[in-house]
């Protein structure tokens, strides 16, 4: 149907003027900065410029501002991280775009795989990992999930009002262990053979809660998970996208290798293309 003249004025009027550059913000921790990964561009926060905001804004070519930062917790969003600025005040008015990949480490999730890895020699076939973390009758990982929640809805309110007209996506984890639970005890991942399930079931946990949050405070969820299945750490070396506790240099332990940020910007861009927008 034809506008009349009015009619195609005021609905002129009313298009914002189109602009031919995306604004990209990458805030979060060392799953979105890349470390190990050449080239490392951020000694301080072990960011590599093929990291997966790096890569995503390449295939978008978008403008990117990448403040992800190895060992950030949602704390460091607002507030400083060492000398490193607060990631959110990388974020301004006409931002178009923002990943967020937090949450690992309010988990503690590092420090978890520690303690399991020193449980292991007491009891390699059984789940000594489990038993410490639920030996008061409560999953202390699991209570710690729902504890991070409330910050994932403050984290992305601060978002949504430093960058009302971005879109927001919250990018969860990829798959670490074994999906079918069954594990690769060994010198490279020393954990019980018991414990690998409950790992899983931990960071299943706490990708639930992000996209339960960010389905809650209007944003989108990257599932990085599932398409990483099959490509854990108990893989070989080329199939593995995710490196082992005892990792080779230069790769970082219990993180994403290049080819897992490959997947992930893959995955991420995919979620990109569903409603991101040019103003």
């Amino acid at each position: 149907m034809a506008l009349s003249a009015a009619g195609a004025t005021a609905a002129n009027a009313a298009t914002p003027t189109a602009r031919t550059t995306v604004n990209y913000v990458a805030l979060g921790d060392s799953y979105a900065s890349g470390p190990g990964i050449p080239t490392q561009v951020d000694a301080a926060c072990a960011r590599s410029n093929q990291n997966y905001p790096s890569l995503l804004a390449a295939a978008r070519n978008w403008q990117l501002t990448d403040v992800s930062c190895s060992g950030a917790t949602t704390a460091d969003l607002a507030g400083s991280q060492d000398a490193q600025p607060p990631q959110l005040d990388a974020l301004r008015a006409d931002t178009d775009v923002v990943t967020l990949t937090i949450g690992g480490n309010d988990l503690g999730f590092s420090n978890d795989l520690a303690t399991c890895a020193g449980l292991t020699a007491k009891n390699p076939t059984g789940n000594p990992c489990q038993t410490f973390f639920t030996s008061d009758g409560t999953d202390q990982l699991a209570q710690r999930v729902d504890d991070i929640a409330p910050r994932i809805t403050a984290a992305l309110d601060a978002v949504r009002q430093r960058s009302p007209y971005a879109k927001v996506l919250v990018v969860g984890y990829p798959d670490l262990f074994p999906d079918d639970g069954v594990g690769c005890t060994s010198s490279a991942v020393p954990l019980a053979a018991g414990d690998f399930g409950y790992l899983r079931d931990t960071e299943k946990k706490l990708n639930a809660m992000l996209a339960n949050r960010a389905a809650a405070n209007g944003a989108a969820y990257v599932d990085t998970y599932t398409p990483s299945v099959g490509h854990d750490m108990c893989k070989p070396a080329g199939e593995r996208w995710i490196e082992p506790l005892v990792a080779p240099a230069p790769t970082a332990p219990a993180h994403p290798n290049a080819q897992g940020q490959q997947a992930m910007a893959a995955a991420v861009e995919h979620a990109a293309r569903c409603g991101a927008h040019r103003r």
